[in-house]
């Protein structure tokens, strides 16, 4: 599948099958993290066969069960660190649903205590958040989505624009709060966030939609 089919099937999972990651499945997730973090100076990290940081009561009460493997992302302290987390963290999530795997963002529901037991942090590093990862039991539903015109107050729109802002609207954000505008100048756009927890993850993930939709990269945007 491309990159815009996985975008549509990926749905978040909770719950997931006693089946290991491994063989060439798990080689080619791990490139694709090691690439990742050479782009973006992140240490993303894959922990296999660890079920304590979702064993814990906010874990229980967020309805997961089965979680035995996850991508912690860690990177260096910095103003911009959620956004990269989210972008680049989302372009895992899709090589994943690619490579027949399925994920779920994480962040209040995960024991950081355990987390921290298993991914190296640096003196200057901070973990942001963890993606489950691995077979679901299901392949998830879909999120209900805003109206495109609450995302992009925009009249007319080029069409390159409004295939970035579909894909815009099947991004997950937390608590399904897309808190974010995207706007455009000539042949650039802008995007940020309107407030709300973990918005600025939410706006890398989006970002990162949109050049998909748009078929654009990261030129595109007005820094």
């Amino acid at each position: 599948m491309d990159l815009m089919e996985a975008i549509e099937q990926r749905h978040s999972v909770r719950s997931y099958r006693d089946e290991p990651i491994e063989g060439k499945v798990k080689e080619e997730l791990q490139a694709w993290i090691e690439k990742c973090n050479q782009d973006s100076g992140l240490d993303m990290q894959l922990v296999l066969n660890e079920p304590k940081a979702f064993d814990g009561f906010m874990a229980h009460y967020g309805k997961f069960s089965g979680v035995r493997n996850y991508i912690a992302l860690v990177g260096k302290k910095s103003s911009n660190l959620e956004e990269t987390c989210g972008y680049y963290g989302e372009k895992v999530v899709l090589k994943a649903q690619q490579l027949g795997l399925n994920t779920c963002w994480v962040a209040l529901t995960m024991s950081k205590g355990a987390v921290k037991k298993n991914v190296k942090i640096g003196p200057d590093e901070k973990l942001v958040c963890v993606i489950a990862i691995g077979y679901g039991t299901t392949q998830g539903i879909a999120h209900k989505s805003k109206p495109m015109d609450d995302l992009c107050h925009i009249a007319q729109k080029p069409e390159w624009f409004v295939n970035g802002m579909k894909a815009v609207m099947l991004a997950l954000t937390a608590v399904n709060q897309q808190k974010f505008q995207f706007s455009l100048d000539g042949d650039q756009a802008t995007a940020k966030t309107t407030g709300g927890f973990y918005s600025d993850i939410d706006l890398g993930i989006a970002k990162y939609h949109f050049e998909i939709g748009a078929k654009k990269d990261r030129s595109i945007w007005i820094s």
